[in-house]
């Protein structure tokens, strides 16, 4: 019997006694393993990246929300206050294309609001929420 084999690939026998009468020979062969592609380098992964990094989002800011009646709505007038279920001292919700990002607390420079961003979502969170 002849088996094919491939030019790099070792076949060993063996003989193994079943009992101490009986003797068996038994072909075994090397393991052969593919080749590990290379990881894209850096360069690489920032090409690809570049095709989207001049796409715009919207970003959002969630102070807080809260549900009202119709008619409270229309009785909105200049100076009103609406009550938000968060307190003022709870982080705000940042959000990316609808999407929960982060967390941050508001600050205030010169005239201007900004937010400070305290805290990410964790990336599987986020790569998640991307489906949805």
């Amino acid at each position: 019997m002849s088996e094919q084999t491939e030019p790099n690939q070792e076949i060993t026998q063996q003989t193994v006694a079943d009992s101490p009468s009986e003797e068996t020979t038994i072909a075994s062969k090397k393991a052969q393993f593919q080749a590990l592609e290379q990881a894209p380098s850096t360069a690489e992964k920032d090409g690809k990246l570049d095709l989207v990094l001049d796409l715009s989002l919207p970003v959002s800011i969630e102070l807080g929300r809260t549900n009202m009646l119709i008619r409270n709505i229309l009785d909105l007038n200049r100076g009103s206050v609406v009550e938000f279920e968060k307190l003022a001292s709870e982080p705000v919700d940042i959000l990316v294309n609808g999407k929960k990002m982060a967390e941050g607390e508001v600050v205030v420079i010169e005239k201007h609001f900004g937010i400070r961003i305290t805290s990410l979502v964790e990336t599987s969170e986020r790569i998640r929420s991307l489906g949805k």
